[in-house]
């Protein structure tokens, strides 16, 4: 992950990442990206606030009141923000070429068929109505790949899988270039994957 958490004390603080080395890949105009940056830095923010605001409600004895739950719950939705954002600006950046000899695309040949028949069950995915994620998950269990289609941050994700390629779908991530146009979106997204790094999240 690009970020960490630096521990100081009682306090937990995760810093932003800059991935501003992705400017000026092909299909993302410089303000959709600068735009992603900034609402990716919310999530960041605050995940910090709301790590605070439960920090500072345990030893006032409010760890039973209808704030704190609502705090508790919202910390799901503010740190898989970051941290799936974190993600998917890693798994970018690349020139969209799967080595055929990999490991990763050995696994997708085992569980799909191909990589281009992988490929077409994730796009698919990807083109379904409604926002959300698309992630290619490893089953940590068996080592199985399955495409998933995540509703929101805080929902939907398989319990005991370890994600490998991460595709935002909010608008968002595209409207601004293509309009309604997502499965536009989703070819940029492909010529830009960064194969490198989703195979190395393989265990």
């Amino acid at each position: 992950m690009g970020q960490q958490a630096n521990l100081t004390g009682t306090e937990i603080l995760y810093n932003a990442s800059d991935y501003s080395s992705l400017l000026g890949m092909d299909g993302f105009s410089e303000t959709l990206l600068k735009t992603h940056f900034g609402l990716y830095q919310g999530y960041v923010a605050n995940t910090n606030k709301l790590l605070g605001l439960l920090r500072e409600a345990a030893p006032a004895g409010k760890t039973s009141s209808p704030e704190y739950a609502e705090l508790r719950r919202r910390l799901g939705w503010e740190f898989n923000g970051m941290r799936l954002h974190e993600l998917y600006f890693e798994n970018l950046g690349g020139d969209g070429i799967l080595v055929p000899e990999g490991l990763l695309a050995a696994r997708m040949t085992e569980d799909f068929g191909g990589p281009g028949e992988w490929a077409k069950d994730f796009k698919v995915t990807g083109a379904m109505r409604g926002i959300g994620w698309v992630v290619l998950y490893q089953d940590v269990n068996n080592g199985r790949l399955i495409n998933f289609w995540i509703n929101e941050h805080d929902t939907g994700h398989p319990a005991g899988c370890n994600p490998i390629l991460v595709m935002d779908v909010f608008e968002h991530a595209y409207m601004l270039d293509y309009a309604a146009r997502r499965a536009d979106y989703i070819e940029a997204f492909f010529r830009n994957i960064n194969w490198e790094a989703a195979e190395g999240r393989l265990l």
